[in-house]
C-alpha cells in the first residue's frame, strides 16, 4: 500500500501521484453538483436554494478539515521517506486519536448553533425549514466525512493517491443512485440530498476500512499510538492549523466577493456566481499540483533527497502556469459560448464574459503560489503559505473587488482582476522567500535527511 515517491522520473512520480487525486477533486465536486441538479428536478425555488446554500456551508467545512488533515499527510510522507515505519504509526494513531475528539466536538458544537448559522448566512425565509433539515442532518454524519477525508490523506501521506480516487468513485455512484431514491422516488427534497451524501460518505469509510485489512497498510498500529504524543501531535497541528486558518479565509474571502457583486443587482450576482463555479473546476488542476508536491516533497525531505522535491515544484509550477495559460486563451477566445452553456441570459453571458477573461488569469498565477505551498508544507513552513493567502486576501483580493466595483459600475473586468492580482502578490512573497531560505531548501544529499525541517 506504501509507494517510495523518491525513486525513478520525477515528473513521471509527480503525474501518477497528481492524476489520480484530480479525478478524485473531479467526482467530489461532481456528484456536489448532483446533488443540486437532482433536487432541481423534481423540486421548487425552496429546497434548491436549501441545498445550494447548504452545500456552501458544508463545502467550507470539509475544506477546513482536509486542510488540518494536511499535517497528517506530510507527517507521514516525511516518515515513509525516512523508512521510519514506528514514526508513521505513532502519526496515524495521533491522527485517530485527533480527529475523533474534533469531529465530536465540531458536531455537538455545530448541531447546537445551527440557528445562529442560518440567521448569520441570510437563508431567505422560503428556505430556512428546508435549509435548517439539510444542515441538521449533514452536521451529524460530520464524524463519517471526517473519517473519509482523514484515510484519504494517510494514504496519501503513504504515497497512495489511487486507493482514495476508488473510495470517492464509491461515494459518488451511491450518492446519485441515493439522490434519485429519496429525492426523486420519497420527495424527501433537501433532506433527502442531505441523507444521500451522509450515507454516501458513510459507505466510502467502510470500503476504506475494507481495503486496509485486505491490504498490507505497510506499519502497525497499536493502541499506544493513540496516545497523544507531543512529537506527532504537535507536527500534525503545526502544519495542518495553518494550512486549516488559510482555506477558511480563503473560502471567507469568495462569500465576501459574492456579497459585494449581490449589491451590484442580480445580473451581476449571477454572472459572478457562474463564473465562480467555472473556475472551481479550473482550479482543480493547480489543487492536485499543491497536494501531491506536499506529499512527494516530504516523502524526499524524510530521505534527505531535496533537489527531487525541488525538482517536484519546477515541474508543478511548469504544469500549473502551462495549463492556466491553455484556459486562459480558450477563455479569451469563447467565453460566450462557455457561458451559454449554463444560461441563455443574454446580460448574464455579457457581463460574465467580461468577468470570466480576467478572473482566469488567477489559474496561471495561483498555479505558481499553490505549487509552492506544497512545497513548503512540505519542509513544515505551512506558516508561510497562510501569510501569503491572508496577505493576497486583506491587500489586494477582497479590496480591489469592492473598489472595482465602486469604480467601475458597468462592467464587471476589473473585478475580475482582483483575484489574479492577489494570486501575483503571494506568488511574489513565495519566491522571496524560496530565493531567502534557499540554503535550507538545498543543503546537499545527505543519506539520511533530517525527522522534521
Amino acid at each position: 500500500m506504501q509507494k517510495d515517491l523518491t525513486k525513478g522520473s520525477v515528473l513521471k512520480v509527480l503525474l501518477q501521484f497528481s492524476l489520480p487525486y484530480l479525478l478524485s477533486c473531479f467526482l467530489q465536486t461532481f456528484y456536489g453538483l448532483a446533488d443540486l441538479f437532482i433536487t432541481g428536478q423534481f423540486n421548487g425555488a425552496g429546497p434548491i436554494s436549501a441545498v445550494s446554500i447548504g452545500s456552501q456551508v458544508m463545502h467550507m467545512i470539509t475544506v477546513i478539515i482536509v486542510g488540518l488533515a494536511m499535517g497528517t499527510t506530510v507527517m507521514i510522507s516525511q516518515a515513509v521517506g525516512e523508512k521510519n515505519s514506528r514514526k508513521a504509526g505513532r502519526c496515524v494513531g495521533n491522527t485517530i486519536t485527533l480527529f475523533l475528539i474534533f469531529s465530536i466536538a465540531l458536531t455537538v458544537g455545530l448541531l447546537l448553533t445551527v440557528d445562529g448559522i442560518l440567521t448569520l448566512i441570510a437563508v431567505p425565509p422560503e428556505a430556512i425549514e428546508q435549509t435548517r433539515i439539510y444542515l441538521v442532518i449533514c452536521f451529524a454524519g460530520i464524524p463519517f466525512i471526517t473519517a473519509y477525508n482523514i484515510i484519504s490523506c494517510i494514504f496519501r501521506g503513504m504515497g497512495d493517491s489511487k486507493s482514495p480516487l476508488y473510495f470517492i468513485a464509491v461515494a459518488c455512484v451511491l450518492n446519485i443512485a441515493l439522490d434519485f431514491l429519496f429525492i426523486g422516488g420519497c420527495g424527501m427534497g433537501a433532506a433527502g440530498a442531505a441523507l444521500g451524501t451522509v450515507l454516501a460518505q458513510s459507505a466510502s469509510v467502510v470500503v476504506a476500512l475494507l481495503a486496509i485489512r485486505r491490504k498490507s497498510f505497510g506499519l502497525a498500529v497499536s493502541v499506544k499510538d493513540l496516545r497523544p504524543d507531543g512529537t506527532s501531535m504537535g507536527g500534525i497541528l503545526r502544519i495542518g492549523l495553518p494550512i486549516a486558518f488559510q482555506d477558511g479565509f480563503i473560502q471567507v474571502s469568495f462569500m465576501i466577493i459574492t456579497i459585494i457583486a449581490n449589491h451590484r443587482g442580480v445580473v451581476a450576482a449571477a454572472s459572478v456566481g457562474i463564473v465562480e463555479k467555472l473556475i472551481s473546476f479550473v482550479f482543480l488542476v493547480p489543487s492536485a499540483m499543491l497536494s501531491s508536491i506536499s506529499s512527494i516533497g516530504a516523502q524526499n525531505v524524510g530521505a534527505g533527497k531535496y533537489r527531487r522535491a525541488t525538482q517536484a515544484l519546477g515541474y508543478g509550477v511548469t504544469i500549473s502556469v502551462g495549463f492556466g495559460a491553455v484556459v486562459a486563451v480558450i477563455c479569451q477566445l469563447v467565453p460566450s459560448q462557455i457561458l451559454a452553456l449554463f444560461t441563455d441570459e443574454t446580460e448574464v453571458i455579457r457581463m460574465g464574459s467580461q468577468y470570466l477573461r480576467s478572473y482566469i488569469f488567477d489559474c496561471m498565477a495561483a498555479g505558481i503560489h499553490f505549487c509552492f505551498s506544497g512545497y513548503f508544507c512540505a519542509y513544515g513552513y505551512s506558516g508561510l503559505s497562510f501569510i501569503q493567502n491572508l496577505a493576497s486576501i486583506v491587500l489586494v483580493r477582497v479590496p480591489g473587488a469592492y473598489l472595482a466595483s465602486k469604480l467601475f459600475p458597468d462592467t464587471l473586468l476589473p473585478m475580475g482582476m482582483a483575484a489574479p492580482l492577489g494570486s501575483l502578490l503571494s506568488a511574489l512573497i513565495c519566491v522571496t522567500f524560496f530565493v531567502w531560505k534557499k540554503k535550507q531548501f538545498l543543503p546537499g544529499e545527505p543519506e539520511q535527511g533530517p525527522a522534521y525541517l
